[in-house]
């Protein structure tokens, strides 16, 4: 079996609770992509074309800072990266996190919470930038998705 790791950036709580279950459901290792700068609400007001997110959004080259890396990024096989669905696509702060690190011979799994949006070229585009590594197209969860779903979706990755 691979050593995983899910790694996540969550801005409202729902997919840390999914990036939880799904480390405890696979016996994964967990890490918080943590911004440096908090998300507020106003920060996240998606109706507002000038609030930080629909900034960073418009911006593709926008790289938000993270508090943290991960140790050893060596010691994973397969890392799940998960995220909340922003503008059809991952927040820059996963761009930023897929450009961190060394992924040569890893398989990256994106998942994403939405109420409705779809996953969208979020796999596309963390392979683009995350050099190295097998990236698979990912997939997208609702918040009510229990630890068994996950896990069997899991299973063909590890």
């Amino acid at each position: 079996m691979s050593k995983a790791l899910v790694a996540y950036f969550s801005a409202s709580g729902i997919t840390k609770k999914l990036a939880c279950s799904l480390a405890t459901a696979i016996g994964a290792d967990l890490f918080e992509i943590e911004p440096e700068q908090k998300y507020t609400d106003e920060d996240l007001d998606w109706q507002n074309h000038h609030s930080r997110s629909s900034v960073e959004m418009n911006d593709r080259s926008s790289r938000p800072a993270i508090v943290s890396k991960v140790l050893d990024m060596s010691q994973y096989d397969v890392v799940f990266v998960g995220f909340p669905v922003w503008w059809y696509r991952e927040p820059s702060i996963i761009d930023t996190f897929a450009e961190s690190y060394d992924f040569s011979g890893k398989t990256i799994v994106p998942f994403a919470t939405s109420g409705s949006s779809g996953i969208g070229d979020s796999g596309k585009n963390i392979g683009e930038l995350a050099k190295g590594a097998k990236v698979v197209e990912g997939k997208r969860f609702s918040s009510s998705t229990s630890a068994v779903v996950l896990k069997e979706w899991a299973q063909e990755y590890l």
